[in-house]
């Protein structure tokens, strides 16, 4: 059996797992792997380390005291960053991934600094986004909603927002991003577990009573539609500002001064060049997908990922209540899949 073969089978076992939420996911023995993960730890310990972290903070508050945290999770390469400084150019905080930020320093055995949620008294609404990836498998596999709320976020102040995007041009993304810092065959592990995640992180939200809205990044074709919708079923109607979808500049740490965006301290081989492409409004960037081989194309049919889009395409369709027509114009044939 070849090496391709060998790594094939093990991706496929641990999509099954994944799929079936196997509780051997929690205990089993994650390596280190160079700088970004330097303990041999399990996700259920890292789970817990940061819960006690954030429980600290959040117990010592009344549930009325918490802003509603409309909480979007996808995986990397979705377009969550610009999500994030949209809803900051809305005029609401907007946090870049605050959880998984502690549990970058948890993977290290580093002092975790807990993340300290305004009063809603004065922010009665706010946003984060949390990304499932690259590097090591505990950031795919982690569930930020559950240590949310297991730290003491009060259910009835969060909303879920399931991000994705079409499974090559993410998976594209990632090799271009990030092939410096990782083999492909570890990006191409990772990214496979970070979209299978979505139906964990989604079944965590339903069963815990959490609203869910599944917005995928496709429907930026269409922006200021596509987020007026979203603020209306969120019931943001009154901080949507078409002008903050139209006109505004992303450029990661160095925000335009008009964004509330909240950017985390994390160790500086984290800090990617160009990462983040600048741009002078919230909308689709194509991403080619021809440097993908024909045998990473058939990981994502084979593994389930192309699946899990297709029910990301269909949610999408449901909760934000498109046309067949504006479904098949923004979807194309995923949507024909989906139907």
């Amino acid at each position: 059996m070849n090496n391709n073969q060998v790594f094939a089978d093990s991706l496929q076992q641990m999509a099954d797992l994944i799929r079936q939420e196997h509780s051997s996911l929690d205990v089993m023995s994650l390596s280190p792997v160079g700088e970004f993960q330097t303990r041999t730890v399990s996700l259920k310990t890292l789970m817990r380390e940061v819960t006690e972290c954030l429980s600290a903070s959040f117990q010592q508050r009344p549930a009325h005291d918490f802003p509603m945290l409309h909480f979007a999770w996808g995986k990397c390469r979705v377009g969550s960053t610009a999500l994030t400084n949209l809803f900051g150019t809305m005029g609401m905080p907007s946090y870049y991934q605050p959880v998984k930020a502690i549990l970058r320093d948890a993977m290290v055995g580093g002092s975790m600094r807990p993340w300290i949620v305004p009063s809603a008294s004065d922010c009665p609404n706010i946003f984060s986004k949390e990304t499932m990836g690259p590097y090591v498998l505990a950031e795919s596999l982690f569930n930020p909603l559950q240590i949310l709320i297991d730290a003491g976020y009060p259910r009835d102040r969060l909303h879920c927002i399931m991000l994705d995007r079409e499974p090559a041009s993410s998976l594209a993304s990632w090799i271009e991003k990030w092939s410096g810092r990782a083999s492909e065959k570890t990006l191409v592990h990772n990214y496979v577990a970070a979209a299978l995640n979505a139906v964990r992180v989604e079944n965590y939200a339903r069963r815990h009573g959490i609203p869910v809205t599944r917005y995928v990044y496709e429907v930026s074709k269409e922006p200021v539609s596509s987020v007026r919708i979203l603020f209306d079923r969120l019931g943001l109607s009154n901080s949507f500002a078409e002008k903050a979808v139209t006109c505004w500049r992303e450029t990661g740490p160095d925000q335009a001064d008009n964004t509330r965006v909240i950017w985390p301290s994390e160790a500086i081989i984290y800090d990617v060049p160009n990462l983040h492409t600048s741009d002078t409004a919230y909308r689709y960037q194509r991403r080619a997908t021809s440097s993908l081989s024909e045998r990473v194309l058939d990981i994502l049919e084979c593994c389930g990922v192309n699946d899990a889009y297709r029910a990301s395409v269909s949610g999408c369709v449901d909760d934000l209540d498109l046309t067949r027509a504006t479904s098949a114009k923004l979807f194309g044939n995923w949507f024909a899949a989906a139907a």
